[in-house]
C-alpha cells in the first residue's frame, strides 16, 4: 500500500511538478524535507535519486538538467543544508541552468529563536536565482490557493529564464502523517511565455557594410541548427567564426584554437587582427587571450545573443539581442550579404603557420599533461559525453581536437567544486558514455560526486594527477612568493586508488606514454562497472612544458 504525504502543500506541489513535466528528483536526506521525500518517492511519475551531500546533490541535479535541457528538482532539510547548495545554484545561474529548489524549512515563527536546524532561508539564494518563493503553512488562512499561485510561477518562472529558482516551504510537525489517497486536482493552464525575435534593419544594414566581422561562440550546448548557420556564413569567407571548445560548434573553416593563434600577439597585432564588427554567442569564454585582445582591439560595435544575459565582457557591447543564436541567424541570413573579404584570408594564414608549429612540438614533447591530452585527443571514441573540470583540465582541451565529442565544463563561475558530481549528474540521465577528464584538486575536492549509487557502468573518469594545482605554475604571479607549494599550488602524494576501490570502481594508474597508450585502448570499452585511470605526471615539470609550447608557437 502507497503512502503520501498528508502536507497538502507538498500534494501540491506534486502535482504540479507532474503537470509541467519535472520528473527528476534528487532528494537529500532529513527529517524537515521527509514529507517531500516519502511524497515524490511513491509516486511512479517520478525519478527519485537519494544524494546524501547537499553540495554534491545540487551539481548532481546540475548534472542532470545539462544533460535532458529541462528542469531538474532538488530537496533538502532546513539549516546549513539549505545553504551547501549555493555553488551549485551560482553555477546554474551564470550557466542558465533550470534548476528548481525545494527547502524544506522550520515554521516561519521559528526563525530566529534558536531552534535546532534554523537558519534565515528565506530569499538565501536571491542574489543568484530568478526567483524566490514563500509558500505558506498549511494551517493558515488561504494556503492552498496561495501555494498553489506561488508554485505555478515559480515553476514557469525556471522554464523561462532557464535558471535556478527557489522554493522555500515552512513545514509543521507532525512531519509523517501519511494518507493512502491523494485529492485529485484539476489540470492547469500553462501560461509560459515564449519570446518572439525580429531583426531590427539597422542590424542588416550595419553587417552588410562591415568588412571585418569576427563570431565569437563560447560555452554553450550543441546546436546542429546553429553549426549549419555560421557553416553557410563562413562558406564563402565573408566571416571569421572563433569557436572555444565547449562551443560544440565543427567547421573546418572555424577556428577552434584560439590560444594557438592569439598567444603572441603585440600592439601591432591587436591593430591588425581586430574586427570591425564583434558577435559573440555563449557564455562564459574559457580564453583569457581573446578577452585581452577584444578589449584591446576596441572593436567599433559589438552584438551579444541572449535570451537572458548581455555581458559587456569587452567593454564595447552596442547591441543587445534578446534571441536565441538560432532564431537570430535564421532572421539575418534573410539579409545577409554573404561576399568573401580578405580578413578571413588574414586568420587563415596565421592558423596553418601555427598549426603546423602545433603539430611540429607534439613530435617532440615527451610524457606530461601536455602529451596525456594530445593522446586523448585521438584515443577517445567518438560520440561520448566529454566533461573536463576547470583550471588546468579544460584550457589543456582547447589546445587540441575534440570535435567528433560533445564537450562540457563549468564555466558558470569556473570553480572546480562539482566537476565530479556534474559529470555524474549528466552520466545518469543519458544513455551515451560520459567520460570525465579532471585534475586532481578537482577530482579530491569533490570526492562526495562517487558517493553515489546511480552512476552507469560505462562512466569513465580521467585524473591526470600532477601532484597539485599546477595551473598555479603556469600563471603568472605565484611562483614568485613562498606560499606557492603548500597553500597556493596544494602540492600533495594522494591516489585516487584506494578511493577507488571504497566506491566499488575498477582502477588502473600509469605513469608513462606507452603505458597510457596501451591503456586508452580497452579503458572505454564496455565493462561491468565505472572505471577510474589515473595518469601520474607528478615527476614531470607540466608548466614547463606548456611554456615551451608557447615558446615554440612564437618562432613561426
Amino acid at each position: 500500500m502507497k503512502q503520501f504525504s498528508s502536507k497538502r502543500s507538498i500534494q501540491i506541489l506534486a502535482h504540479l511538478l507532474e503537470q509541467y513535466g519535472i520528473h527528476n528528483i534528487v532528494i537529500s536526506p532529513g527529517s524537515r524535507n521527509a514529507p517531500l521525500a516519502i511524497h515524490f518517492s511513491e509516486l511512479e511519475s517520478f525519478n527519485c535519486y537519494s544524494i546524501v551531500d547537499e553540495r554534491s546533490a545540487g551539481f548532481v541535479g546540475l548534472g542532470m538538467a545539462k544533460s535532458e535541457k529541462k528542469p531538474v528538482a532538488i530537496t533538502c532539510t532546513s539549516g546549513s543544508a539549505s545553504a551547501n547548495y549555493y555553488p551549485a545554484i551560482t553555477e546554474a545561474f551564470y550557466q542558465n541552468i533550470p534548476l528548481l529548489i525545494l527547502t524544506a524549512d522550520r515554521p516561519t515563527d521559528f526563525v530566529d529563536i534558536f531552534d535546532g536546524q534554523t537558519i534565515r532561508q528565506k530569499e538565501i539564494f536571491a542574489q543568484h536565482s530568478y526567483g524566490d518563493f514563500q509558500l505558506l503553512e498549511d494551517g493558515k488562512e488561504g494556503a492552498d490557493e496561495t501555494n498553489f499561485d506561488l508554485i505555478k510561477k515559480a515553476v514557469e518562472l525556471c522554464f523561462e529564464k532557464k535558471g535556478p529558482v527557489h522554493i522555500n516551504i515552512p513545514l509543521e510537525e507532525p512531519l509523517y502523517e501519511l494518507i493512502t489517497e491523494i485529492p485529485k486536482f484539476a489540470p492547469i493552464e500553462k501560461t509560459i511565455r515564449k519570446p518572439h525575435y525580429e531583426l531590427p534593419s539597422n542590424l542588416a544594414a550595419e553587417w552588410n557594410t562591415a568588412k571585418r566581422i569576427m563570431i565569437l561562440v563560447g560555452t554553450r550546448d550543441y546546436s546542429e541548427e546553429l553549426e549549419m548557420q555560421l557553416s553557410q556564413l563562413v562558406k564563402n569567407h565573408s566571416v571569421v567564426i572563433l569557436c572555444e571548445a565547449n562551443s560544440n560548434l565543427r567547421n573546418e573553416k572555424f577556428f577552434s584554437h584560439i590560444d594557438r593563434y592569439i598567444y603572441n600577439f603585440k600592439e601591432e597585432d591587436f591593430k591588425t587582427y581586430a574586427p570591425e564588427l564583434l558577435i559573440t554567442v555563449g557564455q562564459n569564454v574559457v580564453s583569457k587571450k581573446i578577452k585581452q585582445f577584444l578589449r584591446k582591439a576596441k572593436p567599433k560595435s559589438h552584438w551579444h545573443i541572449d535570451e537572458v544575459w548581455h555581458p559587456d565582457t569587452f567593454f564595447s557591447l552596442t547591441e543587445k539581442i534578446e534571441a536565441t543564436a538560432e532564431n537570430f541567424f535564421a532572421k539575418l541570413l534573410n539579409f545577409a550579404k554573404l561576399e568573401p573579404q580578405p580578413y578571413y584570408n588574414l586568420w587563415d594564414v596565421l592558423r596553418d603557420k601555427k598549426d603546423l608549429r602545433h603539430q611540429e612540438y607534439c613530435l617532440l614533447s615527451n610524457f606530461s599533461d601536455f602529451k596525456f591530452f594530445e593522446s586523448l585527443s585521438y584515443k577517445l571514441p567518438e560520440n561520448i559525453n566529454l566533461h573536463f573540470s576547470n583550471s588546468s583540465a579544460i584550457r589543456y582541451a582547447q589546445l587540441f581536437d575534440f570535435n567528433k565529442n560533445k564537450v562540457y565544463c563549468n564555466r558558470g563561475t569556473s570553480g572546480i567544486d562539482g566537476s565530479t558530481s556534474t559529470a555524474m549528474g549528466f552520466a545518469m540521465r543519458n544513455p551515451n558514455q560520459t567520460v570525465l577528464v579532471t585534475g586532481d584538486l578537482s577530482f579530491f575536492y569533490d570526492i562526495n560526486g562517487l558517493w553515489n549509487n546511480y552512476i552507469p557502468p560505462y562512466t569513465r573518469i580521467i585524473i591526470f594527477n600532477n601532484g597539485g594545482g599546477d595551473i598555479f605554475k603556469i600563471i603568472p604571479g605565484p611562483s614568485s612568493t613562498n606560499a606557492l607549494d603548500e597553500f597556493i599550488l596544494t602540492k600533495h602524494h594522494k591516489s585516487a586508488e584506494l578511493l577507488a576501490k571504497h566506491f566499488g570502481l575498477g582502477f588502473t594508474k600509469v605513469d608513462d606514454e606507452e603505458t597510457l597508450l596501451r591503456v586508452l585502448d580497452n579503458f572505454f570499452k564496455p565493462d561491468e562497472k565505472a572505471k577510474i585511470l589515473e595518469v601520474d605526471t607528478s615527476k614531470v615539470e607540466n608548466a614547463d612544458v606548456l611554456k615551451g609550447y608557447f615558446e615554440f608557437l612564437k618562432n613561426s
